[in-house]
């Protein structure tokens, strides 16, 4: 490997864990880290596939919101049964597909709600807190190293960008 290569894969792998490291010091105590377990996904995102349409602000905030929102009615309207989770999954990937907001660590979300018994306080502390300070710091890091793809690459950017679902095509 040569040595720029080893330099800049090493100033992602630091950014990436000033960035989880701070999400999860904003987000909440200990006793909520499994609320952002779908965090680290995100982390793989927005370091490691910067240019990834499923990493831009759109799919990363919109992913995350609407998963959790979906989640927590969810388990407001009919508990923790197992279809509920099942329910839960499938509202928020027709979500995430029609909103073209796809973000697959998102995904996790609703289940994760779902399984803490989270109220709508959730949304804001440790959801939103956690995801941007995920975007703050991957904003900023991007900007401090030459050569790097600055984040976001496009803010409004859809993901998937087409409406061809499940990998079939015309």
């Amino acid at each position: 490997m040569h040595r720029y290569s080893i330099v800049r894969l090493s100033w992602c792998l630091l950014g990436a864990a000033s960035a989880i490291t701070l999400a999860l010091w904003l987000a909440g105590p200990p006793m909520s880290s499994l609320l952002l377990a779908s965090l680290g996904g995100s982390t793989i995102f927005l370091f490691g596939l910067t240019k990834a349409p499923a990493a831009q602000p759109r799919a990363l905030l919109g992913g995350h919101l609407g998963g959790a929102t979906i989640g927590i009615a969810c388990y407001q309207a009919f508990g923790d049964a197992l279809w509920v989770y099942a329910l839960a999954e499938i509202l928020t990937l027709t979500y995430m597909l029609f909103t073209k907001t796809v973000h697959p660590p998102a995904g996790a979300n609703p289940i994760l709600m779902i399984f803490a018994h989270a109220g709508w306080p959730a949304l804001w502390q440790p959801v939103l807190v956690g995801v941007l300070s995920l975007a703050l710091i991957a904003v900023i890091w991007s900007r401090c190293y030459p050569g790097l793809a600055r984040y976001p690459v496009a803010w409004f950017e859809r993901s998937p960008s087409t409406m061809f679902w499940g990998g079939w095509s015309d």
